[in-house]
């Protein structure tokens, strides 16, 4: 019996106008229901139930088990079950073991279970060949969302709150508020499952639902209503900047991996800070090991490219770093190489591919040679012992600097010359025996510099390695 059709006409009419409204469904269309036994997943269900026909839907619902309340899935999973018997639905049930991921993964219970459980509609819609995914939040979901977001801060996309469609998720009762919901079920008389969890006032959105919710409603009866429009609004101007954002974005990436976007930097210097925020966000969102930046991380981003000098970086969490260069603002999680051991004898060229340079060893006939002390020095080859080892810094390595000649741990030189940390394992440290003799491309050292009474002289060149 079409009872959705028969008892509530008007309500029939909501859920259809938003399917419309935001183009939700297409004809032939096969549709994934997310189905918990509460009301709202339940009227989902009896409303695109309804709309098989008209649309020639393919249905399938699943329940997803989230391990929290053993106590009471079996008897939702049993309902849920029977429902869809009633129905002529297929039924799907899911098992995630969200405390196991909120450890490993540092989140909380809540968040942990969303991941998942997107994860999880994701991978079945995909076996069973379901190109929609219907979820049931509604007006009353949305107006939480947006006090939630409010008082965390959130920006004018957060603001957007749950977008009625986002790939293959559909939501066909965001528009329609709780009471019109329960008005339905009441008319039809069905029953739902009532979530022991959503009564607790500990989480968040419970406490917002019933503690501060029902005020707001005394004071403004309409507040639902005004706050969907209210995100309709900054989500139809969220969706025309990202517009000017994309074709802005286009312009600008020189390079893209994975784990590394590399944007011009001219243009981002002289952008204003509105738009600059979201191009450096979709940048970050572009590449797959910077997600998860936060709002006072983009701000850290934008006063490096307006303030910063070049070669200054910054780092945040998750190993991202973000350096400015001479024509570039680079952005990546990768991590930095990091020099292996080698051994240089004389004359040789070694080249080092992952600090992008080439050493050249010669010995040479007169100290008068041009050596700048950094990219060319000049060694007593009579103190030192072939072949000589090229490597990265090591703990407890110590020098004694050219024209210093107290000792310093190379640790408190690289502080002291500002050399940024992830640069410092790539630098190579070439040694006779166990002690360094040049910090190649910054120093040598004093203590075998040439003198009055050098014999024999050693020529140590760095040099940019082609096709690095």
């Amino acid at each position: 019996m079409n009872l959705l059709g028969q008892v509530n006409p008007p309500f029939v009419w909501r859920v259809k106008t938003a399917i419309k409204k935001h183009s939700m469904l297409s004809e032939k269309d096969s549709v994934l229901i997310g189905l918990s036994g509460g009301p709202d997943s339940v009227c989902l269900l009896h409303a695109l139930n309804n709309l098989k026909d008209e649309y020639n839907l393919a249905l399938h619902a699943i329940y997803i088990d989230h391990g929290l309340r053993p106590d009471e899935i079996p008897a939702e999973i049993e309902f849920c079950r029977k429902l869809c018997e009633t129905l002529g639905v297929p039924f799907i049930t899911k098992s995630i073991d969200v405390k196991s991921y909120a450890g490993e993964y540092g989140l909380n219970k809540q968040e942990a279970a969303r991941e998942l459980r997107y994860k999880v509609f994701e991978d079945v819609a995909l076996e069973i060949g379901s190109n929609r995914i219907a979820l049931a939040h509604n007006a009353d979901d949305q107006t939480e969302t947006f006090f939630m977001r409010i008082l965390r801060g959130a920006g004018q996309k957060g603001l957007s709150g749950i977008p009625p469609v986002r790939g293959k998720i559909i939501r066909p009762l965001i528009e329609i508020e709780r009471r019109y919901i329960e008005e339905f079920l009441d008319g039809i008389s069905q029953s739902f499952i009532v979530d022991s969890s959503n009564l607790k006032k500990d989480y968040f959105r419970n406490w917002l639902r019933l503690a501060v919710m029902p005020d707001f409603k005394k004071q403004s009866p309409a507040l639902v209503n005004t706050i969907s429009r209210v995100c309709e609004i900054i989500r139809e101007e969220d969706n025309y900047l990202e517009l000017i954002v994309t074709k802005t974005l286009m312009k600008l990436i020189s390079k893209k991996t994975d784990k590394l976007i590399e944007i011009f930097l001219v243009p981002l210097e002289n952008m204003d800070k509105v738009i600059l925020r979201r191009v450096l966000r979709r940048a970050i969102d572009a590449v797959k090991g910077l997600r998860g930046i936060g709002f006072v991380h983009i701000e850290d981003v934008i006063e490096l490219v307006k303030k910063g000098d070049s070669g200054n970086r910054i780092y945040l969490p998750k190993g991202v770093r973000v350096i400015k260069g001479y024509a570039t603002l680079i952005l990546t999680s990768e991590e930095p190489s990091k020099l292996g051991t080698y051994s240089l004898n004389v004359p040789e060229e070694l080249a080092l591919k992952e600090s992008g340079v080439l050493i050249k060893s010669s010995f040479a006939d007169s100290a008068e040679i041009s050596c700048d002390g950094k990219s060319k020095v000049i060694i007593d080859a009579e103190r030192i012992k072939l072949p000589l080892v090229v490597r990265a810094r090591k703990a407890g390595d110590f020098f004694y600097p050219a024209g210093f000649g107290k000792k310093k741990k190379l640790q408190d030189y690289f502080v002291d010359e500002k050399i940024p940390r992830d640069e410092r394992d790539s630098i190579p440290i070439v040694l006779s025996g166990d002690d360094v003799i040049w910090i190649s491309g910054y120093r040598a050292d004093e203590r075998f510099k040439v003198t009055g009474e050098t014999k024999k002289i050693l020529m140590l060149e760095l040099k940019p390695l082609v096709g690095k």
